[in-house]
């Protein structure tokens, strides 16, 4: 018997910053893939949520002054906030420190112990808080991290329990000879394929020097490794009652990074526990700003909040989802201006257009049925190949194709002065089949249209019959926006005077950005400027320029000698022609700007945190 039920999960988010557009990304291709699997009649299960363990949460809860708990209860509300805004409509969101979780971690572990798969030794090497990663010489890129380049890695010495991954390299192998679809794109498959021919090495999956985690069952001075115990959490989630029969996973969605964990640690761990594998582990590519990762440290993250206030969820997801080619796997680089552009032609001019004159003309004229074939959709099975494939931007190509030729329709019609009845009354045909097909994408505005013109999203009600009834003007779906300047030039990068205010550091800028002691040795006052000192800058490693706009609340005494606070990593951009390479951080309360100093005489080129 044909399986009815589908399983979706998405990458469980760290809790050590709010969410940023690039996660928003995939959860809104993952809520998509749910809601056309609802749509096409199966019972869903749409799981995510955060990963709230390990070294680099409990330094984000240290450094902002909050215990563990207090932290990642707050940050995890961030992000179903987030996703509430963009109408993910997601069935459970699971949090790593939920008690079932713990749970389970502690009976998928007995099942790994007793296959001899777990063992005591002495781990040394390389680790990357950032991604909570152990890593080799040979898996950096001049001595650094692939996807957190510039932050210092920790040379890692203590005692440790392994899994013996090296005991599963045949059995991935054969696992990705029979079922490539395992792993998805292409790419990343041969990826994997070459990296676990190379040899895999055993798993450290404990660490004796952090309290903060789920507890080691089989030795307490321990706690599991965030990464061993947080993939568990795919599995927690159908163990509730009435939610068993959805496992195995029919998809796992993630970014690029989460590959190697999902596509072979994973099933290395299953195996050895004795439970079913997940069908399709699909690794996407990053969104991208100028070509670099979304991050807060780099000064370009893209608030999830800030857009939907500004632009509506629908907008957000209709871009997202028809901008970047997702089967592909590859990057995708985000634009403002492209999302305002899409929003002005697409769903204002095409989608938004042609409900507002058809519904203005079916009050005006009223509509009569007819069984003419014409706006039939007949490219349902396209539509269901694509979604199948993970093309949602062509699905979305085809489905505004469909747009322009009911638009299209409309012009060789013209029932504004025709009055023809018909002819609106298969434009509201086509206009439901519109609306259908379009809601695993834009769910808000399609329940808008079926709303108004009263009938059921329903993929059985494609090309099905409407019921005349009288029709009034629709309101408009979506409005045109007016787009003067970029969104990633208002955070902390949009400063001109050489300040980044304590306001504008985040959640994870105190983890991630370089932020250090320096003196001032030289200042220079710009007379051309009302605002503007040029600082020459001790940071203990180097002497820098640095252009700030601090005048009107600093005298060049009250400067000169004295020791701060910088920021020290970001790029550097030139002010009135001077190449400034450093801010200097400030606390602000309305008019007043007080700059930050450490309160003993610590030295030259400490850093925080």
């Amino acid at each position: 018997m044909k399986k009815n039920t589908f399983y979706i999960t998405t990458a469980i988010d760290y809790v050590n910053a709010e969410p940023h557009i690039g996660h928003a990304y995939q959860k809104i291709i993952a809520d998509a893939i749910s809601r056309w699997n609802k749509l096409n009649g199966k019972e869903v299960f749409f799981v995510t949520g955060t990963d709230e363990h390990g070294k680099k949460v409990a330094e984000s809860a240290r450094v902002a002054g909050k215990k563990s708990k207090e932290w990642v209860d707050f940050v995890s509300d961030k992000f179903k906030e987030a996703w509430k805004s963009l109408d993910i409509d997601y069935d459970r969101f699971i949090r790593t420190t939920d008690k079932d979780h713990e749970k389970t971690v502690n009976d998928f572990t007995e099942l790994v112990n007793k296959s001899g798969d777990i063992y005591k030794g002495k781990y040394e090497g390389i680790y990357c808080i950032r991604c909570e990663t152990y890593y080799t010489e040979k898996d950096l890129i001049n001595g650094e991290c692939t996807f957190h380049r510039g932050i210092k890695l920790e040379n890692v010495k203590e005692e440790t329990y392994f899994f013996k991954l090296s005991k599963y390299e045949k059995f991935l192998l054969e696992l990705y000879k029979k079922h490539p679809e395992f792993i998805l794109p292409e790419s990343r498959r041969n990826e994997v394929i070459n990296r676990v021919k190379e040899g895999l090495r055993d798993l450290s999956i404990t660490r004796g020097s952090l309290d903060w985690g789920i507890p080691f069952k089989l030795d307490k001075k321990h706690v599991l490794y965030v990464w061993f115990e947080a993939l568990i959490s795919y599995y927690t989630a159908t163990r509730e009652k009435g939610r068993e029969k959805f496992w195995p996973a029919d998809i796992h969605l993630l970014g690029r990074d989460n590959t190697w964990f999902h596509a072979v640690i994973w099933p290395a761990m299953l195996k050895s526990a004795g439970i079913d594998l997940p069908r399709t582990v699909f690794n996407h590519g990053f969104l991208t700003f100028n070509g670099q990762k979304i991050s807060k440290s780099l000064g370009n993250s893209i608030s999830v909040t800030e857009l939907v206030k500004k632009y509506g969820a629908d907008t957000m997801r209709y871009f997202v989802c028809r901008q970047f080619p997702l089967a592909e796997g590859n990057d995708g680089d985000f634009s403002e201006s492209s999302l305002v552009k899409r929003n002005n032609t697409e769903l204002a001019d095409k989608l938004g257009n042609l409900v507002s004159r058809v519904s203005a003309l079916a009050e005006k004229y009223g509509i009569e049925s007819t069984k003419s074939k014409t706006l039939n959709f007949d490219e349902l099975d396209k539509i269901k190949k694509y979604l199948d494939n993970f093309e949602l931007d062509k699905t979305l190509n085809e489905l505004f194709s469909y747009v322009d030729r009911c638009n299209e329709y409309v012009q060789e019609k013209k029932p504004w002065e025709s009055g023809d009845k018909k002819v609106l009354y298969e434009l509201i045909v086509a206009i439901k089949n519109l609306s259908i097909l379009l809601s695993p994408f834009i769910p808000s505005t399609s329940e808008k249209i079926a709303k108004h013109f009263h009938f059921k999203i329903d993929l059985k009600e494609i090309n099905k019959a409407y019921k005349v009834q009288p029709v009034k003007k629709s309101e408009i779906l979506f409005k045109k926006i007016e787009f003067h300047e970029e969104l990633q030039k208002q955070n902390i990068n949009k400063s001109s005077e050489g300040i980044v205010k304590m306001s504008e550091l985040k959640f994870d800028d105190w983890q991630n950005v370089d932020l250090r002691v320096g003196k001032i040795l030289e200042v220079e006052d710009l007379k051309e400027s009302e605002k503007l000192y040029k600082l020459k800058i001790d940071l203990g490693t180097d002497h820098r320029t640095l252009v700030a706009g601090i005048k009107k609340h600093y005298t060049i005494k009250e400067l000169k000698g004295n020791k701060f606070i910088f920021l020290a990593n970001l790029e550097p951009r030139k002010i009135m022609g001077i190449k400034s390479e450093a801010m200097i951080l400030a606390a602000s309360s309305g008019d007043k700007l007080s700059l930050v100093k450490p309160d003993r005489d610590a030295e030259v080129g400490s850093r925080l945190g």
